[in-house]
């Protein structure tokens, strides 16, 4: 059972719509969003929300992204929640814009809030729900996942991989995480151009 979700992020205004914050995107495009109760704690902000089999803990890292172990792993120690009992939501590279997907364990990818969850947690164990951004074709991939979304891929996340991840999101709360790798290991909402 799930019962701690990080949603890694960038914080500051800067960010809101940069790549590597597409979790905090989809998470305020989310039904639950406007009922939630933000605390300052554990370097960033955390809510509890109930979806019906138990209250979850909702974490947004204000830590930056390469060092959001740090706040998940005081949120992970205070809420006694062992590594697979917590969801991290991401941006992925290897993924295609506009496919999603949950995954347990594995590499790392080169992404640095993973390496930093790794570093603090002391596993790669724990799930992952994964939104695709793409692989851009230069060598600058800083840079790319620090850019702003264009405008109709903002508008291809809200109206489709949003809606469509949102709806798995609440089903696996009422379900179990049990076998979600094998169902939605990938959904692609819109092929990379």
């Amino acid at each position: 059972m799930i019962r701690l979700c990080a949603f890694l992020g960038n914080y500051g205004k800067e960010y809101r719509l940069h790549r590597h914050n597409v979790a905090w995107l989809f998470l305020e495009s989310m039904r639950i969003s406007a009922d939630l109760h933000w605390s300052t704690k554990f370097k960033g902000i955390i809510a509890q929300a109930d979806f019906g089999s138990g209250k979850v803990s909702i974490l947004k890292p204000h830590t930056f992204m390469n060092l959001s172990g740090e706040s998940v792993i005081e949120a992970a120690r205070f809420y006694r929640c062992s590594p697979e009992e917590i969801l991290v939501v991401h941006d992925e590279l290897e993924m295609p814009f506009g496919a999603f997907g949950y995954k347990f364990s594995g590499g790392l990818g080169g992404h640095n809030g993973l390496r930093s969850l790794e570093k603090h947690l002391g596993t790669r164990d724990f799930w992952r729900l994964r939104f695709g951004i793409g692989r851009p074709d230069h060598s600058d991939i800083a840079g790319y996942v620090l850019s702003p979304f264009a405008a109709d891929e903002l508008d291809t996340l809200k109206t489709k991989v949003f809606p469509e991840a949102e709806k798995t999101f609440y089903t696996l709360f009422a379900e179990g995480i049990e076998g979600y790798e094998e169902r939605y290991r990938k959904v692609v909402c819109k092929q990379a151009p």
